[in-house]
């Protein structure tokens, strides 16, 4: 179809491949089919525009806000409920407290005339928060339509990989389709899309162009990216709107633009002041003192922002299992840890601080192991995880002593890198400083 063809660009095969699954309307499609790919590649904004601009009957639910059974199942059964009834009448809320109550009721609420004759799809975003749930809620959705003899399907997005879903029982094996991420062409092509109507389009692909050449390598997520692109763009436009510069003359406007895309590189995924804030900062004619006062909530507040959540635990997990021996992990980290026999140190030891001894190096493997074991709640190993401490791990090849006092000791945080391309050797180090 030409028309959504223009709504999702850059994801013609799996478009095409869920067109496939879903067939003609009276079909019977394949019982559950569950998407994943990292954030921001389309899957939601696919599977919802496909389902919509095809009129198919469907439910869409965020695990996110439905955080229990009850809420869950509830809501799809009432969205359902309000599907089938018409548009006057007002329908009953329905409470459902089981599973078992949920496959007779979803067979009570699909007996109506409009969703008879008809697949109906029941799609689940965030779908990883399943796993917390009942052990026979992620099984019991996937066979959900041998279990009702109904024409349904469910659709399952997530950010991880199928492997961390498959219970140790066994289940049925969905239908698996992999979003991946959006290279530098179709990030370009996505947003030039989205150009204002009053310039022209090569006009705001060239603007594009420079965004990307100086985000791209930071930033891949599309969301920020269309940010970026909306914020920075009467910057951009700026010489073009006074006159001073034609559509053309690209090397004025990346002069004028160039100053604030670095400043708004300082700030990616931040967000720490508003969209009206940074309008008013890049104003050249704002008065100093305000200027001054808005830099303060914003902008040089760096002072004040926090780590992301994981990337805390990361340096906490890196910090105990460089000072403490491996041999007391069992002991600080598990709850049933059984008798430990005690060892005589030598004396010489006995009053050394942990310290002054330095840090020692430590395997990947126990840093994640010691994660897992401090947050409170269950840590999903997604590529947010391992791209975290990728990113540290860049910063501990870069870290180093003070040239300046070489006799300074820097606590740090030192492990072992089993990677064959940095070779079983490579020790890193990262500089954790307390006050």
């Amino acid at each position: 179809m030409a028309h959504l063809e223009n709504l999702v660009l850059c994801r013609e095969s799996q478009v095409s491949t869920l067109q496939s699954l879903f067939g003609e309307r009276h079909h019977f499609s394949f019982p559950s089919i569950f998407i994943y790919g990292h954030t921001a590649s389309g899957k939601t904004y696919v599977t919802q525009t496909l389902l919509k601009t095809l009129e198919l009957p469907h439910v869409f639910v965020n695990c996110v806000e439905c955080f229990t059974l009850r809420l869950l199942l509830e809501q799809i059964l009432n969205k359902l409920n309000h599907l089938s009834s018409s548009e006057d009448a007002c329908p009953t809320h329905i409470t459902c407290e089981t599973f078992n109550d949920f496959v007779r009721l979803f067979k009570q609420v699909t007996k109506a005339e409009s969703l008879k004759d008809q697949t109906v799809y029941i799609v689940l975003d965030k779908a990883e928060y399943l796993r917390d749930m009942e052990a026979n809620l992620l099984p019991g959705f996937l066979r959900l339509q041998e279990l009702t003899d109904r024409n349904v399907t469910v659709i399952l997005l997530s950010e991880i990989v199928w492997e961390k879903f498959r219970p140790n029982t066994g289940c049925f094996e969905p239908f698996v389709l992999y979003f991946p991420d959006y290279s530098i062409g179709n990030l370009q092509k996505i947003l030039s899309h989205d150009h204002p109507p009053e310039y022209s389009a090569d006009f705001y692909a060239a603007y594009i162009n420079i965004l990307l050449g100086v985000f791209y390598t930071v930033c891949r997520d599309l969301k920020e990216l269309r940010h970026l692109a909306v914020l920075n763009f009467p910057k951009y436009c700026e010489p073009v709107v006074k006159g001073e510069a034609s559509e053309r003359d690209t090397r004025k406007l990346w002069r004028n633009v160039e100053p604030h895309l670095k400043k708004a590189m300082q700030t990616v995924y931040l967000r720490e002041i508003s969209s009206s804030q940074w309008e008013k900062i890049q104003k050249d004619d704002t008065d100093p003192g305000q200027l001054k006062a808005c830099c303060c909530i914003g902008l040089s507040a760096y002072t004040h922002v926090e780590l992301p959540y994981y990337s805390k635990f990361i340096l906490i997990a890196a910090y105990l299992a460089s000072y403490n021996p491996a041999r007391t992990d069992k002991r600080f980290f598990l709850k049933h840890h059984g008798k430990i026999k005690k060892t005589n140190f030598l004396k010489k030891h006995e009053k050394t601080s942990n310290h002054l001894l330095g840090p020692k190096p430590f395997p990947l493997d126990r840093l994640l192991a010691i994660l897992y074991s401090i947050v409170d709640s269950r840590v999903a190993a997604t590529a947010n995880i391992f791209s975290q401490a990728l990113c540290w791990i860049k910063r501990m090849q870069k870290s180093s002593k003070c040239s300046c006092c070489p006799q300074t000791l820097w606590p740090v945080c030192g492990f072992h890198c089993p990677s064959p391309v940095l070779g079983a050797g490579a020790r890193f180090e990262l500089v954790l400083e307390w006050s």
